[in-house]
């Protein structure tokens, strides 16, 4: 009997099931309104550094990025630095590869954290808008030096900000990597939030109309399914082709 294969399928039929486990999802969809307006995913960090992120996310991260083995790693949002502290930590385990972050502000006591971190020989960080075409073309100009890329989008939560992020860095993704869309769960929930975006308008709606014309990319479902909890469901994004 092969045990590595009976317990790879054990996994995958279990994490199957549980998209139809509607008591599954009923205890995380509370679970994640309780947290979420007690800014439970501000309370971890990585490697020293705020990540900001629910614990599952950086799991599936880390599974990801261990799959594709990426050259290049592009992400928007650096705010405390801990997600591009992140990314550079398994580049550095895998054994090559850069981080590019962007951010409309880096803050000087971040950004000085940041550049005396042992990871930050894997980073090159860009201060601008992400969907300006100055920064754009920055990041262009490298990516045309790797070949496996990963996407994450992680800064403005708009659904026109989202989208225009989307139509810019998505194409860079190679096949069989991910674009991975941050906070798409401000769509289902009913946090009222005191900023730009909120229901209709947020990082879901901008992937749902992505979609429409770019068949390239399909939602991994399955990673949904077997965190339950994130804050990213319709936000995997696998390319395909």
């Amino acid at each position: 009997m092969d045990y590595i294969a009976e317990f790879l399928k054990e996994k995958e039929n279990r994490i199957e099931s549980y998209g139809d486990n509607q008591k599954l999802q009923n205890i995380t969809k509370q679970f994640s309104e309780a947290t979420l307006a007690e800014k439970y995913s501000y309370n971890f960090s990585w490697l020293g550094r705020p990540i900001i992120q629910y614990p599952q996310d950086i799991m599936a991260l880390q599974e990801i990025i261990w799959e594709v083995k990426p050259d290049l790693i592009i992400e928007t949002g650096i705010a405390h630095g801990g997600s591009i502290i992140f990314s550079a930590s398994m580049l550095e385990l895998i054994g090559h590869g850069k981080v590019i972050g962007i951010d409309i502000d880096i803050r000087s006591h971040n950004k000085k954290e940041i550049e005396s971190h042992p990871m930050f020989n894997r980073i090159t960080m860009f201060e601008g808008d992400s969907t300006s075409l100055e920064i754009a073309k920055k990041v262009y100009s490298i990516s045309r030096k790797y070949n496996k890329i990963l996407v994450i989008l992680d800064s403005n939560h708009t659904h026109e900000h989202v989208l225009k992020e989307l139509n810019l860095y998505a194409p860079l993704v190679s096949i069989g990597s991910y674009c991975v869309v941050f906070d798409t769960m401000i769509e289902d929930s009913n946090v009222v939030y005191d900023r730009p975006w909120g229901k209709g308008n947020n990082p879901k709606t901008a992937v749902w109309e992505y979609l429409k014309s770019h068949n390239e990319f399909v939602i991994d479902k399955k990673i949904e399914n077997k965190l339950l909890l994130t804050v990213a469901p319709d936000g995997y994004l696998k390319r395909v082709k």
